[in-house]
């Protein structure tokens, strides 16, 4: 056969897995870019199993077709008698750590694709569950990205080197001593990384929600990795580390859904009891009236120092603080004009001063 190719003596083997190699090699890239041209790959709706395909398949490197070229060019010549077996074993070893250097770079290639459309994918069907998307959880999702491939990346070169002969052991020893120098120079930092997923996963708070920490109080901003950002009701922006804010007492007032209310007032003394019990009914009609509003008590509390004392609560049916507000005014406004028919005063502080007069023959004693 060689003779007839006009070949020299013993290169036929090999001619024939270079050809072998370079067939696979270019069918093999024409099979995937006529893949990617598909359009019912490219034309896929975002986040589809048909669109990761699609990318995947963009995300093939050279290192693929050529190893597939390789591994056909080793079979053709593994079917030639004159080769021999120490000759094919070292072929293939050297094919394998190949193979190996090849599977890494394409995991590497595909590691971050994986995981952003595992990401959307759990994102989207989150937010259908939910009734909407969090932005807490899809700002966090950079860190996790972040944190899975990091550990992805590291595994698959600790593996790369294993197989390439290479003790990882020491190695493997040497990145946990040198984890935890360097956790303990930032285990402030990492307090607060950790405290942003706490509260990402957890969700005592939001973005928009209303808090009050301390004697502070704002709309959240922006939960970040270290930090979590409130604008306060005089306009400038609070900064709280993510790690003190969680080992606070927050008070979320997003998350109300009644707002509960008491208030006081007083009426003077000259108010008989009669009256005293018209204005307990008078205050149940105008808070039961209202639409927004919902009577629990209104009682004759006490005896003031100059006024004879109501307590009154109700709750509001929205938790807004301006609904509140405008809710009260109505209260105030229809009450005094019931009491004004009634003819009942507010007290406000007084002092009667009551004088005896003596007579003059005692006086004159």
């Amino acid at each position: 056969m060689a003779t007839f190719l006009n070949l020299p003596e013993g290169t036929l083997p090999w001619a024939s897995a270079v050809l072998a190699a370079a067939c696979a090699f270019v069918v093999f890239g024409l099979l995937t870019a006529t893949a990617r041209g598909f359009r019912a790959l490219a034309a896929a709706p975002v986040g589809s199993p048909r669109a990761l395909a699609h990318k995947l398949l963009r995300r093939i490197p050279f290192t693929t077709p050529l190893l597939v070229g390789c591994v056909a060019g080793l079979l053709v010549l593994s079917l030639f008698s004159e080769v021999s077996a120490a000759t094919l074993v070292l072929a293939w070893a050297m094919l394998w750590k190949g193979a190996i250097v090849g599977i890494a770079i394409q995991l590497i290639s595909w590691a971050g694709l994986l995981v952003d459309w595992a990401g959307a994918l759990w994102l989207r069907r989150r937010a259908i569950a939910e009734g909407g998307e969090d932005p807490a959880i899809a700002g966090a999702m950079g860190t996790f990205r972040w944190l899975f491939l990091l550990v992805a990346y590291a595994a698959i070169l600790l593996l790369a080197l294993e197989n390439f002969g290479i003790d990882v052991t020491a190695l493997i020893a040497g990145l946990g001593v040198g984890g935890i120098a360097v956790a303990l120079a930032v285990q402030n930092i990492l307090g607060d990384l950790f405290a942003s997923l706490t509260i990402t996963l957890d969700k005592p708070f939001v973005v928009g929600d209303f808090i009050i920490v301390g004697t502070e109080m704002g709309t959240i901003e922006k939960v970040g990795l270290k930090t979590t950002r409130v604008r306060s009701l005089g306009g400038e922006q609070l900064i709280f580390g993510n790690s003190d804010l969680l080992s606070s007492r927050i008070r979320n007032y997003k998350r109300m859904q009644e707002r509960r209310i008491v208030f006081s007032f007083g009426v003077t003394y000259k108010t008989t009891p009669e009256q005293l019990t018209r204005i307990v009914e008078h205050v149940r009609a105008i808070i039961t009236d209202h639409e927004l509003a919902r009577f629990d008590r209104c009682h004759f509390h006490k005896f003031g120092a100059s006024s004879l004392d109501f307590e009154v609560v109700y709750f509001t049916l929205k938790p807004d603080y301006n609904v509140y507000m405008d809710i009260q005014q109505e209260i105030n406004l229809e009450l005094m004009r019931r009491l004004e028919r009634e003819g009942v005063e507010f007290a406000y502080p007084t002092q009667t001063l009551y004088l005896d007069r003596v007579p003059r023959s005692e006086s004159a004693s």
